[in-house]
This record gives C-alpha cells, structure tokens and sequence, in this order.
C-alpha cells in the first residue's frame, strides 16, 4: 500500500465509519471524552482529497533544502581530536581608504573581504591532510585530527587557498567572503 492511497479522503471516510460503527465495549458517563470523540469523527469524515508527496527521489528520507549544511560531516562518535584553530578576518585597503576614507571601510567585520583559518596540526604530514570546503563549513581530518568548523560569513568556495607551514606545523587556510550585497559595499567610489 503506498502513501497516497493510505492517506486519500475515501480511506479517511471509511476509517471514520468504521470508528464510528464500533460497538461500545465499555460504557462510560463522560460527556468530555464522548464529545471529543464525536468531533474527531466529524473531522475525519469531512477530509476529501488526496495528499501528494513531492520528492526528487522516491527513496529519500529528506528533501535536500531540510537538512542544514554541514551536517553530513557531524559525527559525534569520532575519537580524533579536534586541533587549536584561529580565526583572522583580512581586508584589502588602499591610500584611499586609509587617508581619505573615500570606500566607506571601517574595520570590523562586515567590511573584510577574507576569512584567513591558522590550524595548528602537530606531528602532520602534508600528504595525511584532507580538506573540504563548502560555502558555510570547513571540514578537515588527518589521522590524528578532525576539524568540522561552521564560518562565520559564507564564503566562495571555489577560490581559496591552503598552505602548509611544515615547520610551525600549521595548515593557513584562506577563503573569499561572499555576501550578497559586495559588489555595492565595496565598489571604487
């Protein structure tokens, strides 16, 4: 029996005439229940239609606009730890800015064109780092570290770049901020 056929009107209807035919197997005084009863037959009874079921694919559980992003790389179960990282914001900035504030920048971080990630990864080869970047989540994992981070801004994930500092261990990851409004916050003028 599939979906559309358990939840139509006609199916509906005849499960309230069913509820409804029953007999009584206890007698009981109280109006309350009585009365709820006879409302959610009433309900029942008045549903008609069909109930649709739109999905891409039969098979799937969700749609893919309900599941938040990032939440495919979430295991909690993991026992890698998750290394020290730190967050810098960079903005590109010209004499113009600087001495005659003609571009409208000011420092925070609304204004900044770049998130720069610094993660520390101790005793890790370049070759046992795997990064993936998505618009709203950095995910990395080697064999001794995993690191799901949610960006504060989204970011373009097609332009970026990843150096590795072998000997301060660190991998600095830097990513292009992508609003929806850049192109008129920062305009030339």
């Amino acid at each position: 029996m599939d979906l559309d056929s358990m939840f139509s009107g006609s199916s509906l209807q005849s499960l309230a005439r069913l509820l409804r035919d029953a007999p009584e197997e206890e007698e009981e005084d109280d109006d309350e229940q009585r009365h709820f009863i006879n409302v959610s037959l009433r309900f029942f009874s008045s549903l008609t239609g069909t109930f649709q079921v739109k999905s891409e694919n039969k098979k799937s559980i969700w749609n893919t606009e309900e599941v938040p992003e990032g939440s495919e790389f979430d295991d909690t179960w993991d026992p890698r730890e998750k290394p020290e990282y730190e967050i810098s914001f960079k903005q590109h900035v010209g004499t113009e800015d600087v001495f005659f504030g003609m571009t409208g920048k000011d420092p925070s971080t609304a204004c900044c064109e770049e998130i720069v990630i610094k993660i520390k990864l101790p005793e890790t080869k370049y070759s046992d780092i795997t990064l993936d970047i998505q618009d709203k989540v950095l995910d990395l994992r080697t064999p001794k570290n995993k690191l799901l981070l949610h960006l504060p801004y989204p970011v373009n994930s097609k332009e970026g770049r990843a150096r590795f500092l072998s000997e301060e261990e660190i991998l600095e990851v830097t990513l292009r901020v992508s609003r929806k409004l850049d192109f008129i916050n920062f305009s030339d003028g």
